[in-house]
């Protein structure tokens, strides 16, 4: 298997991983706030990657030069988290999934611009479509929901954090200086917590945490093993093998893969009509999996 190939393969696993914070996350949100949950989070997941990199690759003091290079990384990840809650409070959820469809194509902006990363015109193609069957996912295949859509308050502030995430991609080949991606994620995690620690520290020293319901807990354990720790690893590994807007593409299989979610925990089965996105996200990607000539 090809490297680039493999930036692929850890996409497609990123994909189905982040899906499921969404289906858990809507269980535990109304027990904890978001920037406590948020906290908690990172903190497990830089314990986790912190030992894992320890094991395996070791965390040279060389990793540590330069440590402006993880708080820019953190700090712009954070800035996305935060921005999303603020977004939420007054966003539908709906509505901010349909803006974080545009986070591709900024990332292929963001890569041209920073690492003058060309978009081909598949590649393009392919965002278009992949992009075309994720809102006709999101709004379940419903065009009078979807021409319903309207901009608020809310999806302007997490319109802002989505640039964030999309500027995140291509910054993560710009700064890594030869660290391995286990390596660099926690110096990445620990500079993100840190962060978002400071902002939410209200929130944390408020939240009576041995009274949270069983849910939380397993969602907390969940998007700190599965959709923190292993998620960034993964993501930091795709974008030092595939242009951004590549690695960014596979957000559009996230809607799809949250109907899998649901499917599992006995939330509904989609319609035929949904599933007909769900197509032209595949075929979106396959497109991006051909080699360029």
């Amino acid at each position: 298997m090809s490297e680039a190939a493999r930036g692929h393969l850890a996409m497609l696993v990123f994909s189905a991983l982040v899906a499921g914070s969404f289906s858990l996350g809507v269980m535990a949100a109304n027990h904890i706030a978001p920037t406590a949950l948020t906290a908690a989070r990172f903190a497990i997941a830089a314990v986790l990657v912190g030992i894992a990199a320890a094991l395996t690759t070791g965390i040279p003091r060389s990793a540590f030069r330069a440590p402006w290079r993880y708080l820019l990384l953190g700090s712009t990840f954070a800035t996305y988290f935060v921005l999303m809650f603020y977004g939420l409070k007054t966003a539908q959820p709906v509505s901010a999934a349909a803006v974080f469809t545009l986070t591709p194509i900024m990332a292929a902006l963001a890569g041209f611009v920073l690492l003058r990363q060309v978009t081909t015109a598949r590649m393009a193609l392919a965002l278009m479509v992949g992009g075309a069957g994720a809102l006709w996912v999101i709004f379940g295949a419903d065009l009078q929901a979807l021409l319903r859509f309207q901009v608020g308050e809310g999806e302007v502030i997490f319109f802002w954090g989505c640039i964030a995430h999309a500027i995140y991609t291509p910054m993560v080949r710009l700064l890594n200086r030869g660290e391995p991606a286990v390596v660099f994620t926690f110096g990445m995690l620990l500079a993100c917590f840190g962060v978002v620690t400071v902002f939410g520290w209200n929130d944390i020293m408020a939240t009576d945490w041995a009274a949270l319901p069983g849910i939380v807990w397993i969602t907390l354990i969940y998007i700190a093993v599965f959709a923190s720790a292993v998620t960034f690893v993964l993501l930091q590994y795709a974008s030092l093998r595939l242009p951004s807007a590549k690695v960014m593409a596979y957000t559009y299989l996230t809607p799809s893969w949250v109907l899998v979610w649901e499917l599992v925990l006995g939330h509904g089965v989609p319609t035929v009509w949904v599933l007909g996105g769900v197509a032209m996200t595949v075929v979106a990607l396959l497109l991006l999996l051909r080699n360029e000539h």
